[in-house]
């Protein structure tokens, strides 16, 4: 399709994309927006460095590539280089959406599925403000290379929130109900659940009481597992922080000890989800990387640089936001994998703690930091009475140590709406998700 310079690296990235936008404030239609653009992002490699060039005239590709070959040091074996060498070059089209693609579906239908949650939030006396936003993205891959990679792929997911203010005298709250799908039909129409997370958000206002700091045990929802996951130690995983960096490359060598015996973290871009990408932005295919298993470092996250430069595998990680930016090395759906322990058995197991189950943010390295918003004391192993919590906070390495149980049931949370970031690209969209997980001892406060 492109004429390709010989001594070169070539890859070429066209982005197909549409997304749209709703939004009402209590009840009044704010914004109602459409958008879909073409564009590509070109990159050549000389063997010594990279140049790049993006551009939203798709026609205009092969002078982009001519433009940027001019600037280069040509390399007459640059298929030997070990960059050059990690690159998969598939080919076929991977189209998983195309029947359903979110572009054919009207804004009258998206506009329905928002105003069928009006009702329930108008009747709750407590709520004095509230507001409703559905989102959506598409986007259809084309990716091209001068080692003969010739590959389409999609991706898409959609969804909306409604976000509300409680008061009651001095008394506040603010929660949100959220759901995404990956298909508008599977979005939920009903509002029985809407209806009990208003109740609990009600219930958590009038009666929670600021909790007593100190050192507990704590457990954490499917949500708040999958943040920990992804702050504490996802980031950490993502193999361009250590290039360079001797003391890291120590500090997280592979076969590190680094959790308990029960912990086994993953990261896998081919689930459906908010993170799926089948393929990364250099064109390797997605797969299940064991980041820890059984409580040892088994592996980390790369793009092919970082893996030449770690002489390790890439695990098809190299994402960009958009065509603007090229690709570095970025977490999909990270996850902590269950254990055999019911719901029922893990909460047993804890006579005097807490339950974390839905959070404000979260954020971290070496250390982290949960800032809750619905919590929960537990008493002789059952949820008991709300509780104000500030945040709960730790070492990782610790805290990943102090895991003493897993429920057995997996549960991938994915989103619209906001994302991962991280150097000038943000936000990318991610998942993340875990079973129930207990920890021994927790900082509290």
């Amino acid at each position: 399709m492109y004429r390709f310079p010989e001594g070169l690296y070539t890859d070429v990235r066209v982005e197909e994309f549409f997304e749209s936008s709703i939004k009402f404030s209590m009840g009044q239609l704010e914004d109602c927006i459409e958008r879909s653009y073409s564009a590509a992002f070109i990159r050549i490699f000389d063997g010594n460095r990279w140049y790049y060039a993006a551009t939203t005239e798709t026609g205009a590709v092969q002078s982009e590539i001519d433009n940027l070959a001019v600037m280069t040091s040509p390399t007459a074996h640059i298929d030997d280089h070990p960059v050059v060498q990690l690159f998969e070059h598939h080919q076929g089209a991977f189209r998983k959406f195309e029947e359903n693609n979110l572009s054919k579906i009207s804004v009258r239908r998206k506009l329905d599925l928002l105003k069928g949650y009006f009702p329930t939030v108008e009747a709750n006396k407590f709520i004095t403000s509230w507001a409703a936003l559905y989102l959506d993205c598409a986007t259809v891959k084309k990716l091209y290379s001068s080692k003969g990679t010739n590959l389409v792929f999609d991706s898409q997911q959609c969804g909306f929130m409604v976000s509300f203010i409680m008061a009651d005298g001095k008394k506040t709250f603010s929660e949100s109900y959220k759901q995404a799908a990956s298909n508008f039909d599977d979005l939920p129409g009903g509002t029985d659940e809407l209806d009990r997370k208003i109740v609990s958000c009600q219930d958590f206002m009038l009666q929670a009481e600021p909790v007593e700091p100190g050192i507990y045990p704590v457990i954490l929802s499917p949500l708040a597992a999958g943040v920990f996951a992804h702050e504490s130690f996802g980031h950490k995983s993502e193999a361009d922080f250590m290039i360079g960096d001797e003391t890291m490359k120590k500090e997280w060598a592979i076969g590190t000890r680094v959790g308990a015996s029960l912990l086994t973290i993953v990261d896998d871009g081919s689930l459906e989800g908010s993170g799926y990408c089948p393929f990364d932005d250099e064109g390797t295919r997605a797969r299940k990387t064991k980041l820890v298993e059984n409580g040892i470092l088994a592996g980390r996250l790369h793009s092919c640089q970082t893996a030449a430069d770690l002489d390790e595998e890439p695990t098809g990680n190299a994402r960009a936001i958009s065509f603007e930016f090229q690709p570095i090395v970025r977490m999909s759906t990270t996850y902590i994998e269950p254990g055999t322990l019911t719901r029922d058995q893990l909460f047993a197991g804890v006579e005097d703690g807490y339950f974390i189950d839905t959070l404000s943010y979260g954020s971290g390295m070496s250390t982290f930091t949960i800032a809750p918003l619905l919590a929960y004391r537990i008493r002789n192993g059952r949820i008991a009475e709300p509780v104000k919590i500030s945040v709960i906070s730790g070492t990782v390495f610790e805290t990943l140590g102090e895991i003493d149980g897993l429920s057995d049931r997996l549960e991938i949370q994915s989103f619209v709406g906001g994302g991962c970031g991280k150097m000038e690209q943000n936000p990318l969209p991610v998942g993340f998700g875990g079973p129930y997980v207990r920890i021994r001892k927790m900082n509290v406060q």
